[in-house]
C-alpha cells in the first residue's frame, strides 16, 4: 500500500474509533453553526486529531477542513480535504450512517481517498488509476439488472424541496453525502444526488466513484476541481449527480431539474 494511503487509512480509522466513543444510540448534544448545520464535540475532537496528524507527517502540505480550516493559500503543495464527521445530524440522533472522509489533492485534483464508516466497519479506499476498494475488495458500480425491480436512487433531504424529480427508481435518503457516493460506487445505488454538499463532503467520494468506473458531475454552478486558492469553501455548495454509467447519468440529468421560483 502506498505510504500516503496507509497513513490516511490509519488516521481515518483512529478518528472513527474516537467518534465511536462519543456516539450514543439515544442521541447527543449538538450546536448550530451560522449556516444552520450542526456540529458536535466529536466533530471538533476528530478534526483536531486529523489536522495534527497531517501536520506532523506532511508538514509541507495544506489542509481544508470543515471545522478548522475552510480556506487555503496558494495551491503549490498537496492539499488534504477532510470531513471529520460526515452525517453529523445522523450521529447526533443516534443513527449509524456517519463517517470520516479524507482526500489528498494534487495539482487541484483528488488522487487519494479514504472514507470510513465506523459503526459498519466499512473502509472505502481509492488512489488515482488504481481502482476503488471496500475493506480490501475491489468494487465497481452496477447498472440495473434487467428484470430486477430493486434498484434505487439515493438523494438528500433537500432534493425534493429544491428540484423536480421524476426518477423511477425507489428512493433512499441516507443523510450522508459520502455514503451516497459510496452507495453508487459499490453498486448498491444506481443514481445519487446531493443538492448542497461542500467540498469536504465530496472530495474523497468523487475519486472513489470514478475509480469504481462510475460517473459524477456538478449539476449547476462552479466546478469543485481544481481547488482554488483563497476561497472560503464554507460559502460554496456543489450540487452533485452520480450514476453507475453514462447512460444513467444522462437520464438522471433530464429527470432532476431545479424548481422554478414563482414570482
Amino acid at each position: 500500500m502506498d505510504a500516503s494511503l496507509s497513513f490516511a487509512t490509519e488516521i481515518a480509522i483512529h478518528a472513527g474509533k474516537q467518534l465511536l466513543s462519543y456516539f450514543k444510540p439515544n442521541g447527543s448534544y449538538t450546536s448550530v453553526k451560522e449556516d444552520y448545520s450542526v456540529v458536535t464535540e466529536a466533530d471538533l475532537v476528530a478534526d483536531q486529531f486529523i489536522a495534527e496528524a497531517i501536520q506532523k507527517e506532511y508538514p509541507e502540505d495544506a489542509l481544508i477542513s470543515e471545522e478548522l480550516q475552510p480556506t487555503i493559500g496558494e495551491v503549490k503543495s498537496p492539499v488534504w480535504v477532510v470531513d471529520p464527521l460526515d452525517g453529523t445530524t445522523n450521529f447526533s440522533l443516534g443513527m449509524p450512517i456517519w463517517g470520516v472522509s479524507i482526500a489528498r489533492v494534487q495539482q487541484g485534483w483528488p488522487v487519494l481517498a479514504v472514507i470510513y464508516f465506523p459503526v459498519f466497519d466499512e473502509l472505502f479506499t481509492a488512489q488515482l488509476s488504481s481502482g476503488a476498494y471496500l475493506n480490501g475488495e475491489r468494487i465497481h458500480t452496477r447498472p440495473p439488472i434487467p428484470g430486477q425491480p430493486n434498484s434505487f436512487f439515493s438523494c438528500c433531504t433537500r432534493t425534493h424541496q429544491q428540484y423536480e424529480v421524476s426518477i423511477r427508481y425507489k428512493t433512499r435518503i441516507f443523510g450522508s453525502a459520502c455514503y451516497t457516493l459510496c452507495a453508487v460506487a459499490r453498486g448498491m445505488a444506481v443514481i445519487g444526488f446531493e443538492a448542497t454538499p461542500k467540498i469536504w463532503d465530496i472530495s474523497a467520494g468523487w475519486l472513489l466513484l470514478k475509480e469504481a468506473e462510475g460517473m459524477v458531475e456538478i449539476v449547476t454552478g462552479e466546478q469543485p476541481f481544481p481547488l482554488q486558492a483563497h476561497k472560503d469553501y464554507r460559502l460554496q455548495s456543489f450540487p452533485i449527480l452520480s450514476a453507475a454509467n453514462s447512460d444513467l447519468l444522462s437520464i438522471a440529468r433530464q429527470q432532476i431539474k431545479p424548481k422554478s421560483i414563482s414570482s
